[in-house]
């Protein structure tokens, strides 16, 4: 039987695992609200999971770049730039409106917000407070508001609430990912 490795022994493995690069990921439509709860709950998570994951990191290494790639801070500042964007599109769906507003896919906000020069706490302290008026909207919602559609610009596919709260859900993720990839440049990090 193979011994079972610390979680940090593993990151360098998961890390170097092939990724699907955000642009070309599918979102197919989620047929079942019931699962919505669950989602709700990993969104509910990830403030608490950015802390954990910075948790004692020199202010050097969350501010590092390798190249064009964004640092620690600028891929958490870019979690919270984009909070506007869902909420606003949470608003669409409960409206009505039959598309949904188009995201910069430029990311010109990120860019330009000069992340590193913010302090952690403040960028986890934002992204916290963004991230709970969305769920405080969410898990207000009624049944009925959950049926309605709109059309995602980029993906051209048909939303409901369900989806945009996955879609937001997997974006978290792929953004931790790409912090733990970042910390596994660090060896050190993870002894």
């Amino acid at each position: 039987m193979d011994a079972i490795k610390a979680p940090h022994e593993s990151y360098y493995l998961y890390i170097t695992m092939k990724k699907t690069e955000w642009f070309n990921r599918k979102f197919p439509p989620i047929g079942d609200n019931g699962i919505l709860p669950s989602i709700i709950e990993r969104l509910i998570g990830t403030p608490a999971r950015l802390e954990e994951i910075t948790r004692n990191i020199d202010e050097y290494i969350l501010m590092s770049k390798a190249g064009e790639k964004w640092s620690i801070k600028e891929e958490l500042g870019h979690l919270s730039d984009l909070e506007p964007l869902w909420f606003g599109r949470l608003e669409e769906l409960m409206n009505g409106l039959s598309e949904l507003r188009v995201a910069d896919l430029t990311n010109q906000r990120t860019h330009t917000a000069n992340h590193n020069a913010t302090a952690l706490e403040i960028l986890l302290k934002r992204f916290r407070d963004q991230r709970m008026l969305f769920i405080n909207r969410l898990i207000h919602l009624k049944d009925e508001q959950l049926t309605h559609a709109a059309l995602h610009p980029r993906l051209r596919t048909p939303m409901r609430i369900i989806d945009l709260a996955y879609f937001v859900a997997e974006h978290d993720d792929h953004h931790l990912a790409r912090i733990r990839e970042i910390l596994t440049s660090f060896p050190n990090l993870l002894q």
